[in-house]
């Protein structure tokens, strides 16, 4: 079976962006009337997180201290990709799925995905709807929901617990 048909030797992988919790709301009483307002915080504090998973499992969490340029990119798959998906399948051939970010499809990334010989899967544009990880983003920031981090480390160690 050609090597792009084998269930499960796929390595998905995504950023996301997790904030402090930025809005809540109050209730305020005068009198006998009641008034719901809501708080906001104009510029909360955030961090870039990256990850990996395929059915093999999990790879590590990257915090990203930057923007992700394409030289960023490869960074975080040289340092974490790599080591990942050794752990995560050792010899076997895998192809990465990579959404179509412009720092993901930079000629550079292109090149250096190439020179790794690591193939890539097809991927329509504007489709995060397909990928998985995008669904385990959304449940780990539905299990933080309740969390109150108070800075960015407190934030990143409540993505890690979670």
């Amino acid at each position: 079976m050609p090597c792009h048909m084998r269930r499960g030797l796929e390595l998905l992988t995504c950023s996301s962006i997790c904030s402090l919790w930025s809005q809540s709301l109050a209730e305020e009483r005068r009198g006998t009337e009641s008034t719901l307002l809501k708080s906001s915080v104009k510029f909360p504090q955030s961090v870039i997180v990256w990850g990996a998973m395929s059915s093999a499992g999990v790879g590590p969490l990257c915090f990203l201290r930057s923007k992700v340029n394409a030289a960023v990119y490869q960074e975080v798959l040289e340092h974490f990709m790599l080591p990942a998906a050794d752990q995560l399948y050792g010899d076997a051939d895998f192809i990465f799925q990579q959404d179509l970010a412009p720092a993901h499809s930079a000629k550079p990334t292109s090149t250096w995905f190439k020179d790794h010989g690591i193939p890539l899967l097809n991927w329509p544009a504007n489709s995060p709807d397909l990928n998985p990880i995008e669904n385990l983003w959304g449940i780990v920031k539905r299990k933080m929901r309740y969390a109150r981090p108070n800075n960015a480390e407190e934030l990143k160690a409540t993505i890690r617990a979670t």
